[in-house]
């Protein structure tokens, strides 16, 4: 009985240092994870890495780890062109959750099999992207985007400044707006268009109502998938395969 016992305390203890041992390596590889993402996409922060399963050492022993969150803030995304037409994106918070990653010993290089995430963008960083200089839309009538917030129902709210002949003084007028992805660019379409004074050709509104943000280069290598509308900006999904996180 004194024999049984004493091996259940070592059980215990073994078990305990396992566990601590696991930890200690599973924040060690953590860490350094952080660090070569942060190397490899040129962050100006650290991101949160999170390696996820238990235990940690039978997964390095295997070469691949199960599940890894990764958290960036104020990643600035590139929106393409070249020279003075270059330009970013911020997005406030990226996270994404990879799976199957294989990895390299030393850490050196690391690949997700498939990645889920989600990103988030402000109303006043993807205004940037809308007409906010007073463009001309006919008979002398000017117009320029002035805000977008929440309208709703998946919906954007784009609040539009007109401003008629011959006058300085300005009306706005809100529309209500879809938001879709598709490809690499974040769509923003007005479900219906403003009544004015005069008839004006729908492709002049439009051409104020309407725009577009390209997103190129998310961390890995992810794509966009889907958008909507939030309370504070838009929240976009991404999704990817073999996903280079290292090297």
């Amino acid at each position: 009985m004194r024999a049984l016992r004493i091996s259940l305390v070592l059980f215990i203890v073994l078990g305990g240092l396992f566990v601590l041992a696991d930890r200690v390596a599973v924040g060690f590889a953590e860490d350094e994870a952080a660090g070569r993402i942060k190397s490899t996409e040129g962050l100006a922060d650290t991101p949160d890495v999170s390696i996820g399963g238990f235990p940690f050492l039978t997964q390095v022993v295997a070469g691949e780890l199960d599940d890894v969150k990764i958290g960036i803030k104020d990643y600035e995304a590139p929106t393409g062109g070249t020279g003075s037409a270059a330009g970013t994106i911020r997005i406030d918070d990226l996270d994404a959750e990879m799976h199957g990653v294989s990895f390299s010993g030393d850490y050196s290089s690391a690949t997700a099999g498939s990645a889920t995430g989600t990103a988030s963008i402000s109303y006043a960083e993807l205004l940037k992207a809308a007409n906010s200089e007073p463009k001309e839309i006919g008979f002398g009538f000017s117009a320029r985007v002035t805000g977008l917030s929440d309208g709703g129902n998946g919906k954007i709210k784009v609040a539009v400044a007109v401003t008629p002949p011959g006058t300085k003084s300005s009306q706005t007028i809100s529309v209500l707006s879809s938001v879709a992805v598709s490809g690499d660019t974040v769509k923003v379409h007005a479900d219906s268009l403003p009544t004015l004074a005069v008839k004006l050709a729908e492709g002049r509104i439009r051409s104020i109502t309407d725009f577009q943000q390209k997103i190129e280069q998310l961390p890995g290598g992810v794509k966009l998938d889907k958008v909507e509308a939030a309370p504070d900006g838009v929240e976009i999904s991404v999704k990817g395969s073999d996903v280079r996180l290292v090297g």
